[in-house]
């Protein structure tokens, strides 16, 4: 007699044809940006039927929100006690991600790259989740004052725009074509120039 293998619930299934309809967008995202992708496709790339996403997801905008908060995540270091260390934690964390998660940093990339021109979809999308994220960096920051790990006339909120623009712009290039090399160095430079910046002088 042989052991047959368990049989998956409904909801193990419902979860492993919502991430394959997350891959599949996000590659054919990654490739040509959002525009010209319609849920028939991510459906059919997924390996499922035509109205597979529309069942899941409800709409366009639905999946594609998913999509940006699947790219967008990323494990936040906590803190330590040194809100500067926190700081350069976070960077190196993002930007990582970036590397190592090429096609959904792409599909990201080429997500904010509409939403900068206005697309009515994912500008209000993206406005969210920067101000979220600017807020997150312009904590951090506030907390390095407070400990004293940077220099008490940092401004948070200009602070975390400057940093935000430095780990946007970096992982643009890290993922561009051809890729950038020598990751561990541009990384390494990334972080000296923020420890630069806000560092306490003697």
């Amino acid at each position: 007699m042989t052991d047959r293998p368990a049989r998956r619930t409904q909801e193990q299934r419902r979860a492993e044809t919502i991430r394959r309809v997350l891959d599949a967008a996000t590659e054919l995202i990654a490739r040509s940006g959002s525009r010209a992708v319609t849920l028939a496709e991510v459906g059919e790339a997924a390996g499922y039927s035509r109205g597979i996403v529309y069942h899941h997801f409800g709409s366009r905008e639905r999946l594609l929100e998913s999509v940006v908060d699947e790219a967008q995540r990323f494990d936040v270091p906590e803190y330590q006690g040194d809100g500067l260390d926190h700081l350069v934690l976070i960077i190196e964390a993002y930007l990582r991600n970036v590397v190592r998660r090429t096609p959904s940093a792409r599909a990201f990339l080429q997500l904010w790259g509409e939403a900068i021109a206005a697309d009515p979809v994912l500008a209000p999308l993206f406005a969210r989740r920067d101000a979220d994220f600017r807020q997150l960096l312009a904590n951090v920051v506030r907390q390095g004052v407070a400990d004293g790990s940077i220099r008490s006339d940092a401004d948070p909120a200009a602070a975390a725009v400057l940093i935000v623009a430095l780990v946007r712009g970096t992982g643009l290039q890290l993922i561009a074509q051809p890729p950038v090399r020598n990751v561990t160095a541009i990384i390494r430079e990334a972080t000296r120039s923020v420890r630069a910046a806000f560092a306490v002088t003697p």
